[in-house]
């Protein structure tokens, strides 16, 4: 499987940076890698989910059938 990409001007440190003290959090050193890895990925998956082209008049479903 193909590693996800981000946007470029996509900053996992400042975001971290910045939200930890909003949400409360204290990022253990150790554990900061993978906070930032984690943060890339989620960016990707929703950059994927926003490139999908939705018409203004489209609704969610109410149910999901796949």
């Amino acid at each position: 499987m193909a590693e996800p990409t981000t946007p470029s001007d996509f900053d996992a440190n400042a975001i971290a940076d910045a939200m930890a003290p909003l949400l409360g959090l204290v990022i253990d050193p150790a554990f900061r890698p993978g906070v930032l890895q984690n943060l890339k990925i989620m960016a990707a998956m929703a950059d994927l989910v926003l490139s999908v082209p939705m018409d203004e008049r489209e609704e969610p479903a109410p149910v999901f059938r796949p």
